[in-house]
């Protein structure tokens, strides 16, 4: 498609061939968009839903990689209330060590100490910025950067780094985060370069 080949130049630079990102359907959105959104929609289709612009999906994809490299496994905490998601986070946990909390989150768990379920980060990850917005109040509070995933329909308010994506489709979320899992180890030097890292994409993508 000329609006494809548009959306995709320079793809030899790409984090991911051309194709796996169109067919994890990571560029589609929703029939909403709010004005933060706006700035990452490529175009809009004749049946209402955006289009959001691959390039700059890859961008944010690196950018997050690269953040997160600078703090140890430990030090993360991945978020993902939405069912979709769950599967691909334990993946992530499983090949970087990163931890996750698939499932809702129990606000509080970064602020009391009190609490048994108390734990800390530096960092948090989170896949949807609505139904995981408890987990943003509470890094908010501690004073630590947040990374979200969001659709065209997200507020970025109180979010440190968006990376636009769909984030509704198990083969999207699945892909981002197989990505940030190989860049994540490069960049730690647990591997030399993207061949070295094993991990099939179904491990992470729950069809």
């Amino acid at each position: 498609m000329v609006m494809e080949d548009k959306m995709t130049e320079d793809t030899g630079q790409f984090l991911v061939a051309q194709d796996l990102y169109l067919k994890s359907g990571i560029h589609i959105g929703t029939k909403f968009r709010t004005k933060y959104m706006e700035q990452f929609i490529y175009k809009t289709r004749p049946d209402g839903l955006s289009v959001l612009n691959i390039q700059k999906i890859d961008e944010r994809i690196r950018v997050a990689a690269s953040f997160m490299a600078q703090f140890a496994p430990e030090e993360i905490l991945v978020i993902s209330r939405r069912e979709n998601g769950w599967k691909a986070v334990m993946a992530l946990k499983k090949t970087t060590g990163i931890r996750v909390y698939a499932g809702r989150y129990p606000p509080g768990i970064l602020t009391n100490p009190r609490l048994k379920t108390y734990t800390e980060a530096k960092l948090i990850v989170v896949t949807d910025s609505w139904p995981d917005r408890n987990a943003i109040y509470d890094a908010m509070k501690i004073g630590i950067p947040v990374i979200a995933l969001c659709d065209t329909n997200n507020q970025a308010n109180k979010i440190d780094l968006v990376v636009p994506c769909n984030n509704k489709g198990k083969k999207s979320i699945g892909l981002i985060f197989w990505i940030i899992a190989r860049e994540y180890l490069m960049k730690r030097g647990v591997i030399k370069s993207a061949e070295d890292f094993k991990v099939p994409l179904e491990d992470f993508v729950d069809e």
